[in-house]
């Protein structure tokens, strides 16, 4: 009997080699076999129970491994089918390297096992790898501190100059997320700090008030060194009692200043700094009706927003009602310019300030205007969650 006869014959009865005893293959499931032949466009497989044959498509995609075997070689490979028209059971070579991939990622996720990688390019979000041919992302947040792009200002071009430099360089990397249904590999190099550094942590506590230095200033707050290798973030809203616009027109690296810890975990340390100032809203002494002048310091959808000249670190919002619109309150009132307004709510319990705008004259709101003024909803947004922490899906 010819070869090929014998892997027609066996496809016809695939398990009566076996005496009685085999496995029924099933969809998905992984096996090994030993290539029989490759004739043209199609390969054999002796797979013990059965014929497998890997052929059209999926040898299409599986050319760049099937084109380095030959007869008598294993070969892995998922099941596609369990038996076709033919008799054959239909495989997968670049499925089941596609599964192997995750199973080895997940594991390694697991394990916490460190790799070692190149960056093969840089973009606003990050740092790009390749492990065992597949494309992973390092975002910015995941850097260690000696990667971090520590730019004035967070200027997005800065970073990504600073991140450019860091192309062709070796990293030892986690990886942190394996998702094959999402295609998705996300790396990161601070799970690499080491051990020192959560030693290091244990001479600091919560609530406690320390001296450090500025180490970066980026679009979302400011790093302060509390030691060499250990820092922490103090983001945009604990900056001042006052709205913040720009971290870089507070603090420069370099600059010496007190800090408290705010939160622990794990590495990770938030610090703020408008705690250890008095807190304005406290010591106001406003009530619903009061008249005061209030520079300009923002204007957006909601409204402009408004610091108090004779209150420190006091902002309120004057709801863009108060206008008609954002092109008649740019046109009404300037930026850093003072008008008169009046209290519409004050909460400084829940640090909430709103301000009816009285225009040039500063006629005064009667009490029914005020009470009309009141019911509209006029909350002040709640800051921003740090911008590092959306970098994940950024590749450019």
């Amino acid at each position: 009997m010819t070869e090929i006869n014998a892997i027609k014959t066996r496809a016809q009865d695939p398990f009566a080699h076996l005496a009685g005893e085999w496995k029924l293959p099933r969809f998905g499931d992984v096996v090994e076999g030993t290539i029989l032949q490759k004739p043209g466009s199609t390969v054999f497989v002796d797979l013990g129970f059965g014929t497998g044959i890997v052929y059209g498509r999926e040898f299409q995609d599986g050319r760049d491994i099937l084109k380095t075997k030959n007869p008598g070689d294993k070969l892995t490979a998922k099941i596609m089918e369990a038996e076709n028209e033919q008799g054959y059971i239909e495989l997968s070579v670049k499925e089941a390297g596609r599964e192997k991939f995750w199973k080895e990622a997940s594991e390694i996720v697991s394990a916490k096992k460190p790799i070692n990688l190149k960056a093969l390019e840089a973009n606003r979000g990050g740092l790009v790898f390749e492990w065992n041919g597949t494309v992973g992302f390092l975002p910015v947040s995941q850097l260690s501190q000696k990667h971090y792009p520590r730019i004035d200002g967070g200027d997005k071009t800065k970073i990504l100059e600073e991140l450019n430099k860091f192309v062709g360089e070796e990293f030892e990397l986690h990886i942190i997320t394996a998702d094959p249904k999402e295609e998705k590999l996300i790396f990161s190099e601070k799970a690499m700090e080491p051990d020192e550094l959560k030693e290091k942590l244990t001479n600091y506590s919560l609530e406690g008030e320390y001296e450090g230095e500025v180490s970066g200033v980026v679009e979302f707050g400011v790093f302060v060194k509390l030691e060499e290798g250990l820092e922490g973030l103090v983001h945009i809203s604990e900056l001042d009692w006052a709205l913040v616009e720009n971290p870089a027109d507070l603090y420069s690296v370099g600059d010496k200043t007190k800090v408290k810890i705010i939160a622990i975990e794990g590495d990770k340390i938030s610090l703020s700094i408008k705690a250890l100032k008095p807190d304005p809203w406290k010591d106001a002494k406003l009530e619903k009706g009061d008249i005061a002048e209030g520079t300009v310091i923002k204007l957006n959808k909601y409204g402009a927003f408004v610091r108090l000249d004779k209150f420190a670190g006091l902002s309120g919002l004057s709801h863009i009602s108060e206008f008609g619109s954002l092109q008649k309150m740019r046109e009404t009132i300037e930026l850093n310019k003072s008008y008169p307004f009046q209290v519409v709510v004050f909460q400084p319990e829940l640090h909430k300030l709103s301000l009816a705008f009285l225009g040039e004259d500063g006629k005064p709101k009667s009490e029914e205007e005020l009470t009309a003024k009141a019911e509209v909803k006029q909350e002040i947004p709640k800051a921003d969650k740090p911008k590092e922490e959306k970098t994940e899906e950024v590749k450019e």
